[in-house]
């Protein structure tokens, strides 16, 4: 089965750069040319990554399957794909 193009428009490919084993996690900001998370879980078993794409999905409003990690499996510096990814106005509800 064919992926949409609806879904691909709203693409959006991330340079990620996590910091395993935070006090906190969440997005902290641009970190050169990434995004830098920070991730409580220890990047042992896939337990960052899975945080990783939990926090991602709570900070762009989308569901976990739609973002998928497509390098950097077991490193710090990764690529992301968010799928239906909305614009700032749409999330918020404005339409401004």
């Amino acid at each position: 089965m064919k992926k949409s193009t609806a879904k691909a428009q709203n693409e959006l490919i991330l340079k990620i750069k996590v910091e395993p084993r935070s006090s906190k996690s969440g997005v902290v900001g641009p970190y050169g040319d990434a995004l830098k998370v920070k991730l409580t879980s220890p990047p042992v078993e896939g337990k960052a990554n899975k945080e990783l794409i939990e926090v991602l999905a709570r900070e762009f409003g989308i569901s976990k399957k739609d973002i998928g990690i497509i390098s950097g499996q077991s490193s710090k510096n990764k690529i992301v794909r968010l799928i239906g990814v909305k614009a700032i106005d749409e999330r918020k509800g404005t339409g401004q």
